[in-house]
């Protein structure tokens, strides 16, 4: 109820953010009617509320053990690459429900998180400490030296995929259609120690109050040696999984805030 409320203030007084979600959803799915997508919009907004609210779940009450309330899909190919020794190159994205499924995914033991430091000292010790209570590494995206140690340990790095982070390290691959930076970490990652390559889609279920984690097959023949090939492969992947549950992606995020040379802001 809390983070429906949340997001319903934040759909009224976040008015940039509104204009962002906006965007990004008449771009993505121009097949919907203009009411459509504002329902989408709408939607989107309570189920990033409701998210905001269960990251006071892990982060606050990290010994509250939820455990009953999370489903496991694919575990077997997490598993599998585990066994292989190389490390395992987790990619995740931005979904509503990033933070709630720690507990489980610290359960494993060998996981480890990738994040990016926060400039604000108060919400910078909130979600290091938060995660640091289910995860051994709580790794800044800049060390490097720290991510290829831990994944030569044979560990697990679980990062979101789908940050734009400028031109510098990105290749244009399309993402519903549309050209997106899109960072090669995934590709450079697992060619520097030959780790097993996998995705992680986050669900809720608001009917039952569930979370579904659910791991892909490693992939195969990644990295191929083509940066774009590869982030277009782990695109499509991220958007097929997107259009099963669109409200819970993160909208209000400018994904599509670096454009190729010649092209407009989406967000003006």
């Amino acid at each position: 109820m809390v983070g429906r409320v949340i997001g319903f203030l934040g759909y009224h007084l976040a008015k940039s953010r509104r204009h962002i979600t906006e965007v990004n959803i008449a771009k993505c799915f121009p097949e919907l009617s203009a009411q459509e997508q504002r329902a989408l919009v709408r939607e989107n907004f309570v189920h990033t509320g409701i998210g905001a609210v269960e990251i006071a779940l892990p982060w606050l009450n990290p010994s509250r053990d939820l455990g009953a309330r999370f489903k496991i899909e694919g575990v077997e190919h997490l598993h599998a690459a585990h066994a292989l020794g190389n490390g395992i190159v987790l990619v995740g994205a931005h979904y509503t429900t990033i933070d709630i499924t720690s507990q489980p995914l610290g359960a494993f033991g060998f996981v480890d998180v990738m994040y990016r430091q926060n400039k604000n000292p108060v919400w910078e010790s909130l979600q290091y400490t938060g995660r640091k209570a289910f995860f051994d590494g709580v790794v800044e995206r800049s060390d490097m030296r720290q991510i290829l140690k831990r994944l030569k340990q044979g560990r697990a790095m679980w990062y979101a995929a789908d940050q734009d982070y400028g031109i510098k390290h990105s290749v244009f691959a399309p993402f519903f259609g549309i050209d997106t930076a899109t960072i090669t970490v995934s590709s450079r990652l697992a060619s520097k120690n030959k780790s097993a390559v996998l995705m992680l889609h986050q669900f809720r279920d608001l009917k039952s109050k569930t979370w579904t984690l659910k791991f892909t097959p490693m992939l195969d023949n990644f990295p191929s040696g083509d940066d774009l090939v590869d982030a277009t492969r782990l695109n499509a992947m991220l958007e097929a999984e997107v259009k099963s549950v669109p409200a819970q992606y993160l909208w209000m995020h400018r994904r599509f805030k670096t454009r190729p040379t010649g092209q407009a802001s989406f967000y003006k």
